[in-house]
């Protein structure tokens, strides 16, 4: 009997990478289960808003792990859309992955630590983690969409664009939903300081988008 070479395709590895990211809602599910039922309906009810903005805000367990679920995800549906857009030979390369993860992870942290420095320049430290918190957890959110979506893209409709153009639609509007109840509820401190909220939108939300743009490209 000869024995058979077993070629570590790159469904082996995306199949670990979806299993890995299903632990962390799988445990927080397990240890915060009240909070995880909140959370799954936040399109359709903001209660886990109302109840979790003031209490804990940006810095606690549940939070981080769907912050990491939603940041491997992201990840690997990146290299969905560069495999099926921009470079598929290229995306047969095993660094591709650990180099995408290591820049959105820095991408979302350092984007994120900006955004609270700017809490401290204008004395507003608590109203910026409330806002950041706010953001964050629409962006987790749509982190299940992508993780669905990659699901679909790894094992039924292989790396379809009509798939990524949907999880794409989908992912904008979930953060489109956020964005909304954010400016509704900011109203007020938006108008004091509305010179710095566009400088804001300048240097933290749409420069940093177009610099991941070229940076794909």
């Amino acid at each position: 009997m000869e024995p058979i070479v077993r070629t570590f395709e790159q469904t082996d590895w995306i199949t670990i990478t979806l299993m890995v990211s299903l632990l962390f809602p799988l445990i927080a599910k397990s240890i915060y289960y009240t909070r995880f039922l909140n959370f799954i309906i936040l399109p359709f009810n903001n209660k886990y808003i109302t109840m979790y903005t003031k209490k804990e805000k940006l810095f606690n367990w549940f939070h981080f792990q769907m912050s990491v679920f939603q940041i491997i995800n992201t990840t690997l549906f990146i290299f969905f859309i560069w495999r099926s857009y921009l470079n598929p030979t290229e995306a047969k390369n095993p660094y591709i992955f650990p180099l995408l993860l290591a820049g959105v992870f820095l991408f979302i942290t350092a984007k994120t630590m900006a955004q609270l420095f700017n809490g401290f320049i204008f004395n507003s430290y608590s109203t910026f983690n409330e806002l950041i918190f706010k953001k964050l957890t629409y962006l987790n959110y749509a982190g299940i969409v992508l993780f669905i979506a990659n699901i679909f893209l790894a094992y039924v409709f292989i790396d379809s664009q009509i798939v990524i153009i949907i999880a794409l639609i989908m992912f904008f509007v979930i953060n489109i939903i956020g964005w909304v109840t954010v400016l509704r509820n900011y109203q007020k401190f938006i108008s004091t300081y509305f010179f710095y909220f566009i400088l804001y939108l300048c240097a933290l939300e749409i420069a940093p988008l177009v610099i991941m743009g070229s940076f794909l490209k």
